[in-house]
C-alpha cells in the first residue's frame, strides 16, 4: 500500500489531527494551492534522481499549510490496512478493463466513500484511474471540482499550466517518499495533462469535491464556439477514454 501500513489507533489520531487542521482553515482560497514547477520532460529514470527531490522541495514551499493538512488527512486515510484491502481489488478490476480495451488510454471507476473511515468534509467522491504506459491524454480541467491525486502504483508526470506552457510535476509511488513527491493538488479550472512513461501503466487515486455523477471533464475543442467541450465521467458506460 502506498505509504506503508499503520495500526488503526495511529491512523485515527493522525487522521483526526489532520482533519482538525483542515477545518480550522477551511476559508483558504483553493486557487492558491496548486503546485507549480518549471517545465521539464518526463522519463522513467528521472523519477528516481536528485532532480525529483529538488522538485518535491519546490512543491512543498508552494503548498499552503491548510492544503498540506488536507493532503495529510487523505494520505492517512489511504494508509489504513482495511482501506488498502478494499481499494486494491478495484485497482485490479480497472486494470483488467484497460487490458481488454486496446484502444483506451485510460480507465476509471469511483470508490465508495464508505470505504474510508474519515475524510476531509469537502470530499464528495473518490476514484481509481489507470493510465496506459506511454499515454498522453491531453489537456483537461475540472470546472466544478478541486482534485487531489496520489500516485498509487507506478509513476507519471501530472503537468499543469496552459496548453503549450506546461509545468512538470513528477509523482512516484514509493511509500518512503515525502508527501510532496506522491500527491498533487489541482484547483478548479486549472489545466492539467497526465503523461506516462513507456515502462508501466500508472495507477492513481483521486479525490474530488463534487459527487461522482457530477464530475465534469473539460477539454479544448476548436470546433466549438466556447473553445472547449465537456463530458461527465459517469456519462460513459465503459469507464474508459481513447
Amino acid at each position: 500500500m502506498p505509504g506503508g501500513q499503520i495500526r488503526s489507533g495511529i491512523f485515527n489520531r493522525r487522521a483526526a489531527s489532520a482533519i482538525s487542521g483542515v477545518e480550522s482553515s477551511a476559508k483558504a482560497r483553493d486557487n492558491e494551492s496548486v503546485f507549480t514547477l518549471r517545465p521539464c520532460s518526463y522519463s522513467a529514470g528521472f523519477a528516481k534522481g536528485v532532480r525529483l527531490k529538488d522538485e518535491g522541495k519546490k512543491r512543498a514551499l508552494r503548498m499552503r499549510p491548510e492544503e498540506r493538512s488536507r493532503l495529510d488527512a487523505l494520505d492517512a486515510a489511504l494508509r489504513s490496512e482495511d482501506v488498502d484491502a478494499q481499494i486494491r481489488p478495484i485497482v485490479e478490476r480497472v486494470r483488467a478493463e484497460l487490458a481488454r480495451k486496446a484502444e483506451a488510454l485510460m480507465t476509471w471507476k469511483p470508490i465508495p466513500l464508505s470505504t474510508f473511515r474519515v475524510l476531509p468534509p469537502e470530499i464528495r467522491s473518490a476514484w481509481v484511474f489507470i493510465l496506459r504506459a506511454g499515454a498522453d491524454t491531453g489537456a483537461e480541467r475540472h470546472p466544478n471540482s478541486h482534485q487531489r491525486m496520489m500516485s498509487f502504483e507506478g509513476s507519471g508526470d501530472l503537468q499543469t499550466g496552459d496548453p503549450g506552457q506546461w509545468q512538470s510535476n513528477i509523482l512516484i509511488s514509493d511509500p518512503a517518499a515525502p508527501l510532496e513527491q506522491r500527491w498533487i493538488s489541482i484547483p478548479p479550472n486549472v489545466w492539467h495533462r497526465p503523461v506516462v512513461g513507456r515502462d508501466a501503466d500508472w495507477a492513481v487515486v483521486s479525490f474530488h469535491t463534487v459527487e461522482a455523477h457530477e464530475l465534469i471533464e473539460e477539454k479544448p475543442d476548436t470546433s466549438s464556439k466556447s473553445g472547449t467541450k465537456q463530458m461527465k465521467y459517469l456519462a460513459t458506460k465503459v469507464g474508459s477514454k481513447s
